[in-house]
């Protein structure tokens, strides 16, 4: 494992509008002066959190995984984001993990926030991914999938990153504040949360609390209320001394997951 550096991008979203969104990300982000391993973005990050899949699905030669597949070569560096894909019929809320080279991976939301009637319109996944990077193993998480820790549990050292991206509202930020320490905690692992700040189209109110915790809980980022474009560096050694003071995962409960 080498060093990562990772930039978290903290944005305001406008509702439901593809070219406002990509030319926001697209001028925020080329502020960055330093190298980056890989840029996060939030949920939904070219719509903001919305069921109007008509207006906003795109297949996945449209033109957001275009953007990404640009941005990613612009920067050298893996991006990674979600967005509403259509494929023969069916809408999903995909995670994509774009190389430089154009090669991609993608993971569906599992957990469809039944409050929202997501699981109404979007069809969920049935699989987690594991994705590497300069030595690091990483698994990747939707928004809702944080309240779930059975789906996200770490077994036989099975990640050393766990990224969640999210569109989570201010009025149960302090779940998101309790719940991704937790995750960091339980599983020995690093967890990054992004998040979004603003109002949507639907008058909710999100504000931000992007964050970063190491596998022993401390903070290694946090940042409420404003948009953030923010980059930090994860050490191998800072994840192996956790796990070697904090031994837990070998005593974790042997399962699986139909």
């Amino acid at each position: 494992m080498e060093p990562i550096k990772i930039t978290v991008f903290q944005a305001y979203l406008f509702w439901e509008n593809v070219e406002k969104n990509l030319q926001n990300l697209g001028l925020r982000l080329s502020a960055l002066k330093e190298k980056t391993d890989l840029i996060i973005l939030p949920e939904m990050f070219n719509t903001g959190f919305t069921m109007n899949v008509a207006k906003c699905a795109e297949k996945v030669d449209g033109q957001t995984m275009r953007w990404l597949y640009d941005t990613a070569k612009k920067f050298e560096c893996v991006v990674a984001g979600s967005l509403i894909i259509e494929e023969e019929g069916k809408y999903y809320n995909r995670f994509v993990w774009m190389s430089p080279d154009g090669s991609y991976v993608h993971y569906d939301k599992r957990h469809l926030f039944g409050m929202a009637e997501e699981d109404t319109v979007f069809t969920p996944g049935n699989s987690r991914i594991m994705l590497q990077l300069k030595g690091w193993k990483i698994c990747p998480m939707i928004c809702y999938d944080l309240r779930f820790p059975v789906w996200s549990r770490n077994q036989e050292d099975g990640y050393d990153l766990l990224v969640y991206i999210a569109s989570w509202p201010d009025r149960r930020s302090g779940h998101w504040r309790a719940l991704i320490p937790a995750r960091a905690i339980e599983n020995q692992a690093f967890v990054i949360g992004v998040n979004r700040v603003g109002h949507d189209g639907n008058e909710v109110y999100y504000s931000g609390g992007s964050m970063c915790i190491s596998p022993v809980g401390d903070v290694v980022y946090y940042k409420p209320e404003d948009e953030d474009l923010y980059t930090f560096t994860l050490q191998p050694k800072d994840l192996e001394k956790g796990r070697e003071q904090f031994p837990f995962l070998k005593d974790a409960d042997k399962f699986s997951l139909l």
